[in-house]
């Protein structure tokens, strides 16, 4: 059964309209001030600012033990509480939850920056257009504001326990193999959204050309979805089109598919076609490129959300206006997925 501790957190999370208990007092002043100073942050810690940057992390680890603490909260409340009492509350403990899986990967994505990110505000919005209580003072205060409920979804109908972890791609992942998504060496329960070589097709360019805007949805079993994004679409695009494309296609010659598996062939089919030109006014006003997925196994609609918001408020962040993403026509997976999430 749940604790008398975890008890209390619940209470705290959903105390009286308009006033808080102490975690989600908490959860707050740590988010307000955390974005309040991001611009603070110096990395490396050996800035001018270092004593700064230091006050910073510190808050911000506190700020990830309270959204770890409510995400575990989640888990065993589905395990635990009976069945009235599950359907009646879950809706609102399964939204904070994703709330914090995308607020809590943010503030670890401000403190991995190398750029101070101007953090934009979302302006004056009327008071119907946020949700009340804790979600809606922590939605107004991540950048992409009332943008979160263009991907509004009802409560699963089968509450799950399943606990996720959604955070950005580090430094070292990359010593740790996980840039083998980008050469499409994963096992069937690597293969996102279920099509062969997915992941080594859409990621290699990002993680190689826009590192600082991919993120990682992981599981009890390990990665099981991705958000990777690049600021400037254009630019990326040209970049990838002038280097990162001949060097893939050097790397991995045509002639190389008729002794490789299946999964190779479709990734060098992949890599050695010409890419679709975008049209110049998608690039005018949706300036940014995105693209998501997410393993099979993942039937939780919020993860998915979570992983959206999070990269969508990290290009907000540094002044993005618009997103856009490339999908195959033939591709029913992503293009499933895609509808799904809204």
């Amino acid at each position: 059964p749940l604790t008398l501790e975890e008890v209390q957190m619940l209470v705290e999370l959903f105390y009286l309209p308009y006033h808080h208990g102490p975690m989600a007092q908490h959860l707050l002043e740590h988010f307000r001030w955390l974005r309040a100073n991001s611009l603070s942050v110096g990395v490396p810690a050996t800035a001018p600012d270092a004593c700064g940057g230091t006050c910073w992390r510190g808050r911000a680890q506190s700020f990830q033990l309270l959204c770890a603490q409510t995400c575990r909260l989640h888990s065993r409340f589905v395990s635990s509480a009976g069945r009235a009492l599950l359907y009646d509350l879950h809706p609102y403990l399964w939204d904070i939850r994703n709330m914090l899986l995308a607020a809590s990967a943010f503030v670890l994505w401000l403190g991995c920056q190398s750029i101070t990110a101007p953090i934009l505000l979302g302006g004056d919005a009327e008071p119907w257009a946020h949700r009340g209580g804790l979600f809606g003072e922590l939605q107004a205060l991540l950048p992409v504001g009332n943008s979160w409920d263009l991907f509004y979804h009802p409560p699963p109908l089968f509450p799950s326990s399943q606990p996720y972890l959604l955070r950005p791609l580090l430094p070292l992942d990359k010593e740790a193999g996980w840039l083998e998504l980008s050469r499409g060496r994963l096992g069937p329960r690597w293969q996102l959204s279920g099509a062969p070589a997915l992941a080594g097709r859409l990621l290699g360019s990002f993680l190689s050309l826009s590192p600082e805007y991919t993120f990682v949805l992981e599981d009890e079993d390990g990665l099981c979805g991705y958000a990777a994004g690049a600021l400037s679409a254009e630019g990326f695009l040209q970049q990838r089109d002038s280097s990162w494309l001949p060097a893939t296609r050097h790397k991995y010659p045509r002639d190389l598919g008729a002794d490789a598996p299946a999964l190779g062939q479709e990734a060098l089919l992949f890599f050695h076609a010409e890419p679709p030109t975008v049209p110049l006014p998608v690039l005018r006003r949706f300036p940014s490129l995105v693209q998501l997925g997410t393993a099979p196994r993942v039937l939780d609609v919020g993860a998915s959300r979570s992983l959206a918001v999070c990269l969508l408020s990290a290009l907000r962040a540094n002044g993005s206006r618009g997103v856009f993403c490339q999908v195959s026509a033939g591709d029913r997976q992503q293009l499933s997925f895609y509808s799904k999430l809204g």
